[in-house]
């Protein structure tokens, strides 16, 4: 009630201060400060502000279709993905859009640079003061009460009515941050490892999982890949950092049969870096690189390091990694990232944006792999709530959202594991079968907690508990669907390797695929459930479930499913 009494007092005092003439239309707003954070104050009028602006895009709408002809099995056009320059002629803007909105830039004195490679996406920096009046804000500064961390954000602001269907939205406006948005989805500290030596027997995989455990139950080949062009990418973020020497002694403990000196190449953006030293080595990053070069035996491998210096906001490097990679003319054709934060901290605007970007990606023949949460469905990490929380980008429909298990034979699922239904994001179409007949025998559990059109996920599953790791030259254990995301996408890309082997192109957009004659390829889990919220969450059954989706896969069944 405090809030809400504070949004429409805000919004009174700017209407009676906007001045006259301008033309200025609603266009984002909040209807109440977010849960956790509490407004200080105005902010200081001298206060740079650095901003982003998205143009209105020329045709996604097309560039959507074509993502799918491409993408889906039974077209005509699958596999005949798109160049960097198709993809830029539907994303970049039109020119009246590029001229009405420079036209108000200049007016204005403001001095803007594009951010994205297709010119999608400005940057400019402005006083609080001026921002306030270009946009009938009311920038203040929000503090989250948990962290400390202070916001300046506005829970509304307006554009001119003549820039309506050109300027799409600004940013950072009505999207706050999230402090625990980008950690690491980890559900358990680094404990002490068994004693394991080489290939671990079938019955240690029970409880402990490595490298020749994942071989073992998904019929993971351990031969090379021969293909130097099918290539793996490995988002890296929040300073955390892949150490070699941890992988060297990783493959010398686990994966005997290969050299230990097998390494991966680092990239950089945003003022990124791959610090050495030992005390530095993050554990997600050290689990994502070590089940990737560890896993995905000889195919090479890229670890990503997105520095601080970001250039797209809150959005701490999720969608500059997205425009780094959309303006090499060759950019790997799968990318892992365990990272993700819950749907309800970003605005629908932006979150289709960055949604957009990966059906970018996608259309070019890159798979788009994220780990779905570990707060069952509570969100992306356990929290108190009554409703069900979704997560980001697991609702977006162009990428491929990965759960996890447990045990063997049967496997089970992970209560950690988040799974459910988008608020953003409708159904796609190429699911809409698998998740019918899966709210047909749910019926009227959790009704009223859940958002039954939307966007379902995860997609697949992986094995995600107790995964052997070294850090700082210690070996532990972590859990986590983000030991799912890179286990899946080693599968994806040594799926790749024989499919470049035959002549033929990568998978792509992975989902079209999956829900038609990939489903086959992967073994149903059919017990657990991913509780929250004070509920049992969503039960696993036989077909598609909101907890391992389609289930986990079956080696030497997805190259069936493929042709090979």
């Amino acid at each position: 009630m405090v809030a809400t009494s504070l949004f429409v007092a805000s919004l009174f005092t700017l209407a009676l201060g906007t001045p006259m003439g301008r033309n200025l239309k609603l266009h984002e707003a909040r209807e109440a400060i977010p849960a956790g954070f509490s407004l200080r104050g105005a902010a200081s009028p001298d206060t740079t502000l650095k901003l982003r602006i998205a143009l209105v895009q020329n045709n996604f709408a097309e560039l959507e279709q074509r993502l799918y002809d491409v993408s889906t099995p039974s077209s005509a056009n699958y596999g005949n993905h798109l160049s960097k320059e198709e993809v830029e002629q539907y994303i970049a803007p039109k020119p009246d859009s590029v001229e009405a909105v420079n036209a108000w830039l200049k007016e204005n004195g403001l001095d803007a640079h594009s951010i994205s490679p297709a010119g999608d996406w400005l940057a400019f920096e402005v006083p609080v003061s001026k921002a306030n009046e270009l946009f009938d804000a009311d920038f203040s500064v929000f503090t989250h009460e948990e962290t400390g961390l202070e916001a300046i954000r506005t829970l509304s602001y307006s554009i001119p009515a003549e820039l309506q269907g050109h300027l799409d939205l600004v940013h950072p406006t009505v999207t706050f941050p999230n402090p625990k948005a980008h950690l690491p989805v980890v559900s358990s500290p680094v404990r002490a490892a068994q004693n394991l030596t080489g290939r671990a027997i079938p019955s240690s995989c029970a409880s402990t999982i490595t490298p020749a455990c994942l071989q073992d139950i998904y019929g993971i080949p351990t031969t090379k890949a021969t293909q130097s062009s099918n290539k793996l990418a490995v988002s890296g973020f929040i300073d955390q950092f892949a150490n070699e020497a941890d992988l060297e002694t990783f493959l010398g403990k686990f994966r005997k049969d290969i050299s230990s000196s097998t390494t991966f190449t680092l990239q950089t953006l945003d003022g990124g870096e791959n610090d050495q030293d030992p005390s530095d080595a993050g554990v997600e990053a050290n689990l994502d690189i070590q089940y990737t070069v560890g896993l995905a035996t000889g195919v090479p491998t890229t670890f990503i390091s997105v520095g601080d210096d970001f250039q797209d906001g809150d959005l701490e490097g999720f969608l500059d990694i997205i425009n780094f990679l959309l303006g090499q003319s060759s950019p790997p054709q799968v990318l892992t990232t365990s990272y993700g934060q819950n749907e309800n901290t970003i605005s629908a605007k932006l979150a289709n944006q960055l949604c957009n970007a990966y059906a970018q990606l996608g259309a070019r023949g890159v798979s788009i792999l994220f780990a779905s949460g570990d707060g069952g469905v509570a969100g992306s990490q356990s929290s108190s709530c009554r409703n069900f929380v979704p997560t980001f980008p697991s609702g977006c429909p162009f990428m491929t959202s990965v759960g996890a298990t447990q045990g063997v034979n049967p496997e089970t699922a992970a209560d950690f594991s988040s799974g459910g239904f988008s608020n953003i994001f409708g159904q796609p179409s190429y699911q809409k079968t698998a998740v019918s007949g899966y709210l047909a025998k749910l019926g009227n559990t959790n009704a009223g907690r859940f958002n039954r059109s939307g966007r379902a996920y995860p997609d697949v599953s992986t094995q995600g508990v107790n995964f052997q790791v070294v850090v700082g030259g210690a070996t532990g254990g972590v859990d986590g669907t983000s030991c799912a995301s890179p286990t899946f996408a080693s599968v994806v890309a040594l799926v790749n390797d024989r499919l470049a082997r035959a002549g033929k192109a990568p998978l792509g957009f992975l989902n079209p695929f999956l829900y038609s004659q990939g489903a086959s390829a992967f073994n149903d889990v059919t017990s657990g459930s991913n509780p929250g919220c004070n509920t049992k969450g969503f039960p696993a059954e036989a077909g598609w479930d909101p907890v391992t989706g389609l289930g986990t896969p079956n080696f030497a069944k997805l190259l069936t499913a493929v042709g090979l």
